[in-house]
């Protein structure tokens, strides 16, 4: 190391997970910088750090995450029923990190029943938008802020009577049971939390191997992605650095994860999405339904405009690419390098930002002859079909980022090394 970042470079669901679960094996700290308990690593980890599965990593939630403290307590005895009995002893929450509430759920539910058709944002319902929205405002309530008692309860009534007041019946919460809920937590709590910022100053300056685990992905940031089909945090480098208070010149390694394919959960834009044949097939042999949510993804071919995009906000130094097993009994495999205007017929090789525009666009695909055998059991590059190696190098030649792992199968062991 001594700090990798991961970062998902599509709409999530790259498999990312995979990827930190090789690499906290050599971590001696994983950390979380933002996002919720709607990232889905595993069935286990939607909030913490899988760095935990390693006895010998210490694990942070950093700054920029809002913490669900019902989720928390839930994966650590999920964790423990494992036979994993060291991880309360290995994580740690940031005093600074926002809390995530019940009443946030609330509160996100009732805006999704507000919005009509297509105007849906298909969230998860877990409260992370509004939980950053209370957050932005300077009306959230920080991690710090659970042990005063009576600011807790000040805050928290002030925020559950505003919601009424603006949703009336579509907002249903209790805000007592909230209340009884964290005077229990208050007692759990105190040797979990710590000051984030310099727990992380402290691990990079004594040179400790730090391994960033990114949420979400690129296309769903609330800056740079497809808005107001996003998500609400920053889930790009920038994020990973301001949510966890990183000295930037410590990171060696930023590490995009990308999909041999496309898919994306919810609403919003996806140009090479495949409503036919090929895109059942992708997300039945994908197996692409949610970790975090048990919905059906959309899915679709790989897409280069994205990709490019992706790695000009993140600055990626490699790629971890991940499913290309999946792709094993496509005949033929198309790829989007870019976009056309259908009235003036410009070529355009960037993502633009007006979503009404980029819905007018037609997608220019290259095809490339599909390798038709399994590669699950394949070990190195080399040993890979020729098709199937064309395919991977044109991915590099086109982003200009090389391919330092590549995804074979569902097993740890089922990845190629190059």
């Amino acid at each position: 190391m001594p700090t990798t970042i991961i970062l998902g470079s599509q709409w999530g669901d790259e498999g990312k997970g995979k990827l930190s679960d090789i690499l906290c094996q050599k971590a001696q700290i994983c950390a979380r910088a933002a996002g919720g308990h709607n990232a889905g690593h595993s069935v286990v980890f939607h909030l913490l750090p899988s760095g935990l599965i390693n006895p010998n990593c210490e694990n942070l939630i950093g700054s920029g995450v809002v913490v669900n403290v019902e989720a928390f307590f839930k994966e650590l005895n999920a964790l423990e029923e494992k036979g994993l009995k060291h991880v309360r002893e290995k994580i740690l929450i940031s005093d600074r990190a926002h809390v995530n509430l019940t009443l946030h759920a609330a509160v996100d539910r009732a805006e999704e029943a507000q919005l009509e058709g297509n105007k849906k944002i298909g969230t998860t319902g877990r409260g992370i938008g509004p939980s950053y929205a209370t957050k932005a405002s300077r009306k959230g309530i920080r991690v710090h802020e659970i042990f005063k008692e009576a600011v807790f309860e000040k805050k928290l009534r002030t925020l559950a009577e505003g919601y009424k007041k603006q949703f009336g019946e579509l907002f249903e919460y209790d805000v007592e049971e909230e209340i009884a809920r964290f005077r229990e937590y208050r007692k759990l709590l105190p040797n979990f939390v710590c000051d984030g910022p310099n727990f992380i100053d402290q691990a990079q300056k004594s040179g400790r191997d730090l391994l960033i685990e990114g949420a979400n992905a690129l296309m769903l940031d609330i800056d740079y992605g497809t808005y107001p089909y996003v998500t609400s945090s920053n889930t790009g480098f920038g994020g990973a650095v301001t949510g966890l208070a990183l000295d930037y010149k410590q990171i060696k390694e930023v590490i995009g994860v990308v999909k041999a394919y496309t898919t994306r959960v919810g609403g919003g834009p996806f140009k090479t999405e495949d409503l036919g044949e090929a895109g059942t097939k992708l997300q039945e042999i994908g197996r692409e339904w949610g970790v975090s949510t048990g919905r059906r993804r959309r899915c679709g071919w790989l897409d280069l405009v994205v990709l490019k995009y992706s790695q000009l906000i993140n600055n990626y130094t490699s790629w971890n690419l991940t499913k290309l097993d999946i792709l094993d009994t496509f005949p033929t495999i198309k790829v989007a390098v870019a976009y056309k205007d259908k009235e003036t017929g410009e070529v355009i090789e960037h993502f633009p930002a007006d979503l009404d525009y980029l819905d007018t666009l037609e997608v220019v695909y290259k095809e490339f002859e599909g390798w038709q055998t399994p590669i699950t059991s394949v070990k190195t590059f080399d040993a890979l079909p020729v098709q199937a190696q064309a395919y991977v190098k044109f991915i590099e030649e086109f982003t200009g980022i090389p391919v330092k792992w590549i995804g074979t199968g569902p097993a740890r062991d089922d990845m190629i090394y190059l």
